[in-house]
């Protein structure tokens, strides 16, 4: 088990500073982890966000929508977006009854490279947690926001 004291050599006046510091850690830790396990599939976990949110949408939907479902906010999705539309992953459309409104579509293509990502999932991340532990985490993660 991995102590953040020992990890970053550093000591903390109290647990809430040191809770703070270790969900920063833990964030950046899984962050690098996914762009580890995306990169041969040429897409960024961002990218992959998208993606899922189009496949269970089942239907075109707005920018707007995409950006408001998204795990982590970014500035930059209309640039994601024409990386995906670039690769043939997503389809632009315009609105008929409003011109000024994109939807996105996911492509079969894109549907096809989520199922390989699926597939090639190697385990639960959070693998040294039982379930009631992670239900306890997910909870605690609610609680702080």
């Amino acid at each position: 088990m991995g102590d953040l004291a020992k990890e970053i050599n550093s000591t903390f006046p109290d647990n809430d500073l040191k809770a703070y510091i270790n969900i920063l850690f833990t964030a950046s830790w899984i962050n690098s982890k996914q762009i580890i396990f995306f990169k041969p599939f040429n897409i960024s976990p961002q990218q992959y966000n998208i993606l899922r949110i189009l496949k269970g949408a089942k239907k075109a939907i707005s920018v707007q929508t995409v950006k408001n479902r998204m795990v982590q906010r970014s500035p930059n999705v209309t640039r994601l977006m024409d990386k995906l539309c670039a690769k043939s992953l997503i389809e632009r459309t315009t609105c008929t009854h409003d011109r000024r409104v994109v939807n996105i579509l996911i492509t079969e293509k894109g549907l096809s490279l989520i199922r390989e990502i699926d597939k090639n999932f190697e385990g639960k991340l959070l693998a040294n947690l039982s379930e009631a532990e992670a239900k306890q985490l997910s909870d605690l993660l609610d609680k702080i926001r």
